[in-house]
């Protein structure tokens, strides 16, 4: 890391949302230290160093205690300028039929990881009066989720705590951002197992890349909350304010019950 140009974190950086936000921070002169679980890391950290930042690669996952220190230990005697916990995982499917297993890597990636990671960084950045962090939540956030239960909550989870912080932090020179996507484009619905199967894996999706513009554009000025994804987004975080949570709930069924993508349905009609 330099000693001149600011350094900004970013967690879940490999791919998706997280890699064209590191990409983001790098074009605007920050140096990187970013963190995935994947061995794809690496290459993700040579396309972003041909921007001219420095950027420094820790390959830790999260989901587990061996992890959250890894990256801890990296972060030691380290001035992280931005903050971006934006690693989180998906999981599709009725809830008495996942794995109680794969439910609570759900849980220990986008709720114990996120906590374990914002309270030394925050602390951080409270004491030297000057900080920005940032949270990935979801429009998921605002309605229960259907046939993907632990991860709507999850990210309900992210954004109260990020909202929480927000007022606790709002006289301390630090700001605390929760950006909310909607469905897009990224591997997020193959990991979840839901991209062939289900309405909202084989829709049409927002560019990661314009997500991620507007989500660095509501991080430096020190947005509270903004909603990043396409106008398509933009209404269904509006809906998600003033339905009632049993109609939201039936319409998340209809977007995310399994049999519902296009793949379902064409493979129904060659049945026929």
């Amino acid at each position: 890391m330099t000693d001149t140009r600011p350094l900004a974190l970013i967690t879940g950086a490999s791919s998706g949302i997280g890699h064209e936000l590191a990409r983001q921070f790098a074009l605007h002169g920050y140096d990187l230290l970013v963190n995935a679980e994947d061995e794809s890391l690496e290459s993700a950290a040579r396309v972003l160093r041909e921007s001219g930042a420095e950027v420094r690669a820790v390959r830790a996952d999260l989901r587990t205690p061996e992890g959250r220190f890894r990256l801890l230990d990296a972060l030691d005697g380290v001035t992280v300028d931005v903050a971006v916990l934006n690693a989180g995982v998906g999981l599709g499917g009725a809830f008495v039929d996942t794995d109680l297993a794969d439910d609570q890597e759900v849980i220990d990636l986008n709720v114990t990881a996120t906590v374990r990671l914002a309270k030394p960084l925050l602390r951080a950045m409270v004491a030297r009066g000057a900080g920005r962090i940032a949270f990935t939540s979801s429009v998921a956030a605002t309605m229960p989720g259907s046939f993907q239960p632990v991860y709507n909550v999850s990210k309900s989870f992210v954004q109260s705590f990020a909202q929480a912080l927000a007022e606790e932090v709002k006289d301390t020179g630090v700001t605390v951002t929760s950006f909310m996507p909607g469905p897009t484009d990224t591997e997020f619905f193959d990991r979840a197992g839901m991209a062939d199967d289900t309405r909202i894996g084989t829709m049409k999706k927002d560019d990661p890349a314009q997500v991620a513009e507007r989500a660095f554009a509501a991080i430096v000025k020190g947005e509270k909350k903004a909603v990043t994804g396409s106008l398509k987004a933009k209404a269904q975080g509006l809906a998600g304010k003033v339905l009632p949570d049993g109609v939201k709930a039936a319409a998340h069924r209809r977007m995310a019950e399994p049999g519902t993508g296009t793949g379902a349905e064409e493979g129904s009609k060659r049945q026929e």
